[in-house]
């Protein structure tokens, strides 16, 4: 049975992990704060979850997630990735990370960082797009109607095809949109970064969003050296 290794179990991580466990997977659990602090999340997961250290769960994880604020990418182990597909899920807020000059002038992504922090293994942008309320909703099974998509970016077509896999499994379909140097596009504060899926005015109320819609949003981002 495939494990997930979760690096960071708030929200998003959380959420993530939620999924996997409807999905039928395993899901190894960490955070900086100690397997002790996730016991009461283990406990409503049920017997496919358990709490380690984020060395733990790296180790342990066929799939390994990372969802820590951007600030700490540097903690993320390095050894035990080696060879892995990583999903990425970060987000750039400086007011909480601190200014990161290359992501302030454009030079790179923030999946990019990640990436070169963790050379041995393969980066895959995921999940960092849509609030975590909306996540948990708006799973739906193959072929449903309303099943919405989420983009994605990594420059190894086999990762991507590994996380398009898992994404299918607990309920969204993906949209492919280029190397990691294209992650920009679903950034914060780009059309296609969380807008999209917000149904009205109760913020946890999500609405699906499909291919064409999640396409063009994508195509209205602009860095500011295109303004």
């Amino acid at each position: 049975m495939t494990t997930i290794g979760l690096i960071g179990s708030g929200n998003i991580g959380g959420g993530i992990a939620r999924l996997a466990i409807a999905a039928g997977y395993e899901v190894v659990l960490s955070n900086s704060r100690g397997p002790e602090t996730l016991a009461d999340l283990v406990a409503q997961l049920g017997p496919g979850a358990r709490a380690a250290t984020p060395t733990e769960a790296a180790a342990a994880g066929d799939l390994v997630v990372v969802s820590v604020p951007l600030r700490a990418y540097p903690d993320v182990p390095v050894a035990e990735l080696h060879g892995k597909t990583v999903i990425d899920t970060n987000n750039y807020y400086p007011e909480r990370d601190g200014h990161i000059p290359a992501l302030d002038d454009e030079s790179t992504t923030t999946a990019e960082l990640l990436q070169a922090h963790l050379p041995e293994s393969t980066v895959v942008k995921a999940f960092n797009s849509i609030y975590f309320p909306h996540l948990a909703s708006l799973g739906r099974p193959a072929g449903d109607p309303d099943r919405s998509v989420l983009p994605i970016a990594g420059d190894d077509t086999a990762a991507k095809t590994t996380v398009t896999a898992f994404l299918d499994a607990i309920g969204y379909d993906a949209l492919d949109v280029g190397p990691l140097a294209e992650g920009w596009r679903f950034q914060r504060d780009m059309p296609a970064y969380t807008a999209p899926y917000f149904a009205g005015t109760d913020p946890n109320e999500g609405r699906p969003v499909g291919r064409e819609e999640l396409s063009d949003r994508l195509a209205e981002a602009k860095r500011y050296s295109d303004l």
